[in-house]
């Protein structure tokens, strides 16, 4: 028989489900959430067996909104390393598990502590802006976090508060980075790091996904690689503006739920497609590229979360000295403005 999850080649090795198998751990996976007092935490990148038995699936700024407002006892996190941490530093009283303890970030592992206080050295006066996708030693060391949802709300509320000559040091994604500063019009210091998936969508992608579906709508995440030229292809009247749209992964979902269209070009990781075809019966979700999976999200399975609340471990808990300073970015961010869709291209 099938298995129903096989990731793809080159990710990492994870225990495949026969399909007879799936249901039965569904329900094993709920009984023991609710024998725990636990809600269950997804990203839209997990695999779809885990995003069905999961309370709440969404993007990491409505993830960390879930997490700081939960009021059971345990938080069963299906994502990755950093947000199982800002889950901890959000609910420190809470028990925070996260089924596979590698799975991990290439974007969080861009920055480390160490490296961005020698920047703040290098900037003295400059307000620290950083993704949520860092450790939470970056985070204590940072002013404001960030996600692509609400990254141009924050700042400019920065520029709006602190006024305008403020400098900014805005990290680690530099895509992100570039996508803020083109729809603000200003500079800020940007770090060269990025995610090693939406890095990998590239510009020829664009090209060859824009040639195939002409009249489809296309939405990028602020994270590809493609960005750039995607703006740039808006700019010269190459790609019709009106039917390119720069979102977060909760805004993907808010768009295709709201528009009349029938195709969707998508570009980000794959997983993003299951949520979106699940709340739009009828309409077509095209992958930009069929490559762009991440295999720390993909490390989390059934099996493991199964394991994870029989045995109430791993568990991530946060320094409490790192996880006080860490919180006042983190609550920022959750904060500032409705945090579910970035501004149109």
């Amino acid at each position: 028989m099938p298995a129903q999850s096989i990731p793809p080649a080159g990710a990492a090795p994870t225990q495949l489900l026969e399909l007879e198998d799936i249901p039965a751990l569904k329900d094993e996976v709920r009984a023991l959430a609710a024998e725990r007092d636990a809600v269950i935490l997804a990203h839209n990148y997990q695999l779809p067996e885990v995003q069905d038995v999961a309370d709440f699936v969404g993007d990491s700024l409505g993830l960390s909104r879930q997490a700081a407002a939960a009021e059971q006892r345990t938080i069963a996190f299906c994502g990755v390393h950093f947000m199982a941490e800002t889950a901890s530093v959000l609910s420190p009283e809470k028990t925070v598990l996260l089924p596979d303890l590698d799975a991990g970030c290439s974007l969080a592992d861009s920055i480390t502590a160490e490296q961005l206080r020698a920047w703040k050295a290098a900037h003295p006066g400059a307000v620290v802006v950083m993704y949520v996708n860092t450790s939470a030693e970056v985070k204590a060391e940072t002013d404001y976090c960030c996600t692509s949802s609400n990254a141009v709300q924050v700042v400019e509320h920065i520029w709006r508060e602190h006024g305008d000559d403020t400098e900014i040091l805005f990290g680690p994604d530099m895509w992100l980075g570039a996508y803020v500063e083109r729809e603000t019009g200003r500079r800020m210091h940007v770090w060269d790091g990025e995610c090693h998936v939406h890095a990998g969508i590239r510009p020829r992608d664009i090209d060859d996904m824009q040639a195939a579906h002409p009249e489809a709508e296309f939405l990028v995440h602020p994270e590809c690689g493609c960005t750039t030229q995607v703006m740039e292809f808006v700019a010269a009247g190459d790609i019709d503006a009106e039917h390119t749209h720069m979102l977060s992964t909760g805004g993907m979902l808010d768009f295709a739920r709201e528009s009349d269209a029938d195709e969707f070009i998508v570009a980000t990781e794959t997983g993003m497609l299951y949520p979106l075809e699940q709340a739009n019966p009828g309409k077509t979700f095209i992958a930009a590229n069929r490559q762009a999976f991440c295999k720390y999200m993909k490390m989390i399975t059934l099996p493991k979360l199964r394991d994870a609340l029989r045995d109430m471990a791993p568990v991530v808990k946060v320094d409490p000295a790192i996880a006080e300073r860490a919180r006042v970015p983190i609550e920022r961010m959750v904060a500032i403005g409705p945090g579910t869709a970035v501004k149109q291209a």
